[in-house]
């Protein structure tokens, strides 16, 4: 049946790579994919899916199912769409959602004698508010067994590790002065910051290595010559570990309480919603390079053990995914590059729709073959999650 696939999804790839260059060319920003998000639902409404639109209190995310018997596993796939500001589909999201429809046309039309159910969630805001962070929020998301995804990329692989990402904006407010007639009757907000940076700086000999601390400041005050009276910077805390981050977040408020008191400010803090690390299923990795090869996808190469910050992170804390990386760009490229958005019309672009599609076609129907694989997967998730508390 596998050997099928690709011919099955090769009858559906010029409008896929239609509907990619359409979502390219929209380039539309987080939480405003509105023309994206609708090319995708009226397709998959055409093909026989229950869309509900604007779910999670997000105009531009839904939910798409198509289920066929009783009592089959319950086979998430997730799209992304938003683009970059400034630059456009620097990042290749353009792809997901064509690649990931190919994916579940294949499995629809080719497993009409097993029992499933298909779930294509459209996922805004990746790259800004963590869209998927808040439709977890919500309750989406745990009505599938696994999740799945797709990402162009400069190679074939998947990811074991992502880092938790803790984000936060502090706003200092002391009392204004003027800097050379009255210095003493200011408390400056931008000396709190500053203290406050420092405070990090101190922390970092004390962390485990792989923890990551930026900060930036936002608003400094003011001219030279006043002691300023507001100021704020915002600051991202990171590491591989969710739970350890919770340990540096602790004492990231301690500092910021420290650099309060001493310059006699008051703040206030504004919290960012929290990206959480993966927990990795490496018999689901197995599972999708071993189809990668089967389907002889280009550049293939082993896991990246270590990846940045995703919202994919949050789903993947809950339930056993991956996420196939498919090659369509020069090896050393990187992502939100002009290598990117230049090939985001390509061939090679088309083709890593194909692959993509094919790969996790296969890898569901491996798992509704083999219902053990299933049983493995979930049974490893589970440990490995047990082991991290």
């Amino acid at each position: 049946m596998k050997e099928k696939v690709r011919e099955t999804i090769v009858s559906y790839l010029p409008q896929l790579e239609d509907m990619s260059d359409r979502i390219y060319d929209f380039a539309e920003m987080s939480a405003k994919e509105f023309q994206s998000s609708q090319l995708l639902i009226d397709y998959l409404r055409q093909q026989g899916f229950a869309v509900e639109q604007g779910i999670a209190d997000m105009p531009t995310a839904f939910r798409a199912v198509y289920e066929q018997g009783e009592g089959g596993p319950s086979l998430g796939l997730l799209v992304e769409y938003d683009a970059l500001e400034g630059i456009g589909h620097a990042c290749g999201h353009h792809m997901q959602g064509p690649s990931i429809i190919g994916a579940a046309l294949a499995v629809k039309e080719l497993c009409q004698d097993k029992a499933y159910r298909l779930v294509i969630y459209g996922t805004p805001a990746e790259e800004t508010l963590g869209g998927k962070i808040m439709m977890q929020d919500k309750g989406y998301f745990k009505d599938i067994d696994i999740a799945l995804m797709m990402h162009g990329a400069p190679n074939t692989c998947v990811d074991v590790k992502c880092m938790a990402l803790e984000s936060f904006v502090v706003t200092f407010r002391g009392v204004k002065a003027h800097a050379a007639m009255s210095p003493h009757m200011g408390k400056s907000a931008l000396d709190a910051v500053l203290l406050s940076f420092q405070g990090i700086e101190f922390m970092r000999e004390h962390v485990l290595e792989d923890t990551r601390m930026h900060y930036t400041i936002l608003e400094a005050g003011g001219p030279s010559n006043v002691v300023p009276g507001i100021a704020s910077a915002e600051y991202t805390l990171r590491s591989y570990d969710t739970d350890y981050l919770q340990s540096i977040v602790e004492r990231f408020y301690d500092v910021i309480k420290g650099a309060s008191l001493m310059t006699g400010t008051t703040y206030e803090m504004e919290r960012s919603l929290p990206f959480k690390g993966k927990i990795p299923c490496y018999s689901l990795n197995d599972l999708i390079m071993k189809n990668a090869k089967y389907f002889e996808a280009p550049c293939l190469r082993p896991p990246r053990e270590k990846t940045g910050s995703t919202d994919f992170g949050n789903v993947m804390y809950e339930v056993p995914g991956s996420c196939i990386r498919v090659a369509f760009v020069v090896e050393g490229s990187s992502a939100h590059s002009k290598e990117y958005l230049e090939a985001g019309k390509s061939t090679d672009a088309h083709d890593a729709i194909r692959y993509g599609a094919e790969i996790l076609a296969g890898t569901c129907m491996d798992i509704l073959e083999n219902p053990d694989y299933l049983i493995q997967i979930k049974e490893e998730f589970r440990q490995r999650k047990c082991s991290r508390h």
